[in-house]
């Protein structure tokens, strides 16, 4: 079995087995024809519970037809333009490389003796993205394996930040007073970090958005005066550059002001927007963005790499040591006066992927101009599918785009029951998911069943969102039909 391991000896092995599946992927890719086949899970089940694990192939070849038939056929494939979901990317083809290079030398980003070259990689890509922010000279950050995890590891270092000398905060007072503020278009993330780190149930306060879902500043204020009234502590505000479900960005200058005002943690989550920050057009709407004391990036979303590729930023690196440990066996504190390197000395992980080899790879061979460019496609996309909803009298939009997200439902001119009109618009996703000639996606506004488009693929054109919007309104006039015909 040694000939299957990763070595000298074997490297012919090795690249012929890789370029078997590369070439398999190749062919899927230049013949998909669809986003998805519609394949169900009672069709797949049956399949992959009928492959024994103790009974192995012992053949590449074997196991990549195997493949074919349990995975590759029945992937849902981003590439396509007619995939219009959720947040996922397209990939360009360097980061694809650089995740090649990254499996196969298995550098663990944890500590130097582990990465060397790796290590200062990704340091220099944090100085790159902190400078894109303007975060400033002290800033610092690292990779993370998603916007989830940054957020979480951003607002426990607000915990620790909010609770010595704070006003309202005394000595073993207890978590509960802790207050985490957020537009009710936030990220669930942000409720899900206060559960783990152990604040009360009370303790993100959502803040009223406008027309525009973005978060109201007036809102934000009044909160936050409450909170310091009622003799609570403000820990975090959280705005966002981005919202998974609109993609609207909250007014940063205005939010960033009350922070200052009030001294409390200014968390920015960009995990959609980031891209602006390479964007040659657009960049001005992360306006504020440099004031924020950390932010959430996530590089797998709008600069079109692989997952995973994501990473927390601080404004003062000081503050990372909240998620410092020293273990003997690994980075003893010794390592710290040797300037030694260690990046698991800033890491919720510890053994942790090379996945900046990624991006840089893909800014050393497209600059960030181009990849900025391709989002900048992705938004100038979104604004004609706006146009074309808010002109197509079937359709009522939600919000003009400010990135690339577009919520709309499916309106019949004969039907008044707005739940009627919810299921014509939940059965038109289901019914072309199944046909598998698209990938929408759905949300609730103001109680109400939405479908959604998220264009981060520069190959979609207005012609596929038009055909798209074909497709939706034809399977809810057919569902509304049918209910009809049962009604009578």
């Amino acid at each position: 079995m040694r000939s299957h391991l990763l070595n000298g000896l074997t490297a012919e092995h090795y690249r012929s087995s890789v370029t078997e599946g590369v070439e398999r992927v190749a062919a899927k890719l230049a013949t998909t024809g669809r986003p998805f086949t519609g394949v169900t899970v009672d069709a797949l089940s049956p399949r992959i519970d009928a492959i024994d694990l103790d009974r192995p192939l012992g053949d590449t070849a074997a196991v990549l037809d195997e493949l074919e038939d349990v995975y590759l056929r029945d992937a849902v494939y981003f590439h396509h333009p007619r995939y219009l979901a959720h947040l996922n990317c397209p990939v360009v083809i360097p980061a694809v490389l650089g995740e090649a290079v990254l499996s196969a030398v298995n550098s663990s980003l944890d500590t130097w003796d582990q990465s060397a070259g790796g290590t200062l990689i990704e340091r220099k890509l944090i100085d790159w993205t902190a400078a894109r922010i303007g975060l400033g000279p002290a800033a610092d950050g690292v990779f993370t394996s998603g916007g989830t995890q940054s957020n979480l590891q951003a607002l426990l270092l607000a915990r620790e930040e909010a609770k010595p000398g704070r006003a309202g905060w005394e000595e073993g007072a207890p978590l509960a007073k802790l207050r985490i503020f957020a537009s009710e278009a936030s990220h669930f993330s942000v409720q899900k970090s206060a559960k783990l780190l152990g604040l009360g149930q009370d303790a993100v306060v959502p803040v009223p958005v406008g027309h525009d879902k973005r978060l109201q500043a007036v809102a934000l204020a009044h909160e936050l005066e409450r909170c310091r009234r009622d003799g609570l502590v403000p820990m975090a505000v959280v705005a966002t550059a981005g919202t998974t479900d609109f993609g609207s960005i909250d007014p940063l200058p205005e939010i960033a002001g009350l922070c200052a005002q009030y001294g409390v943690w200014l968390h920015v989550d960009a995990a959609y927007g980031c891209g602006l920050l390479a964007s040659p057009k657009y960049r001005d709407r992360l306006a504020g963005i440099e004031r924020a004391d950390s932010v959430t990036v996530d590089y797998h979303k709008s600069f079109f790499q692989p997952v995973s590729s994501s990473a927390v930023l601080v404004r003062d690196a000081a503050t990372l040591r909240h998620a410092t440990y020293h273990a003997d066996y690994l980075n003893p504190r010794r390592m710290v006066s040797e300037r030694i390197p260690n990046q698991v000395d800033k890491s919720l992980q510890t053994t942790r992927r090379f996945d900046a080899l990624k991006l840089w790879m893909t800014l050393r061979v497209m600059g960030a101009d181009g990849v900025g460019a391709l989002f900048d496609e992705v938004c100038d996309l979104a604004h004609e599918g706006w146009e074309l909803l808010a002109a197509d009298p079937r359709f009522d939009v939600v919000v003009e785009p400010a990135l690339s997200t577009l919520v709309f439902r499916y309106i019949p001119a004969a039907v008044t029951d707005p739940a009627e009109i919810d299921r014509a618009n939940l059965y038109a996703r289901k019914a072309l998911f199944a046909s598998g000639d698209a990938v929408v996606a759905g949300t609730r506004v103001g109680g109400r069943h939405y479908l959604k488009f998220t264009l981060l693929n520069p190959e979609t054109t207005p012609a596929d969102i038009a055909a798209v919007l074909d497709l939706i309104a034809g399977h809810a006039e057919q569902y509304l039909g049918e209910s009809l015909d049962r009604a009578s």
